[in-house]
């Protein structure tokens, strides 16, 4: 079976500290984009029919997107990308215990979290 790949609703900013507030500041005041309040700490804000999220992250230089995508099925999915030369990058960050997916990388280093359809985060 081919698995079947969608966009998800989360796009993730992974920020540097000294970038963090001037980016916040961008999205909320420059922008005026309606933030997302129901998640603290986690800084938020709605992006057409997805959810942006800043996240500063101590150990980088510089911005990094990343992108969600989700599959009805984790594990044939896995085993695709594997077959198709895709490395999965799990050390880059935790995911919660019991968690359907996995962190990969796209050619171009852009990180996409790659979950299950019906466990939507």
């Amino acid at each position: 079976m081919t698995p079947t790949f969608t966009p998800g609703r989360n796009i993730a900013l992974k920020v540097p500290p000294h970038a963090y507030e001037a980016t916040i500041r961008f999205y909320r005041d420059v922008l005026r984009l309606q933030p997302i309040e129901n998640h603290p700490p986690n800084v938020g804000f709605e992006f057409g029919g997805k959810q942006l999220w800043v996240d500063r992250v101590a150990s980088l230089s510089q911005a990094e997107v990343w992108l969600e995508i989700l599959t009805d099925e984790v594990s044939a999915a896995a085993a695709y990308l594997e077959a198709a030369g895709v490395v999965r990058c799990d050390a880059i960050e935790p995911l919660p215990e019991g968690h359907q997916g996995f962190w990969i990388a796209d050619p171009a280093s852009i990180v996409l979290h790659l979950g299950a359809r019906s466990g939507e985060w």
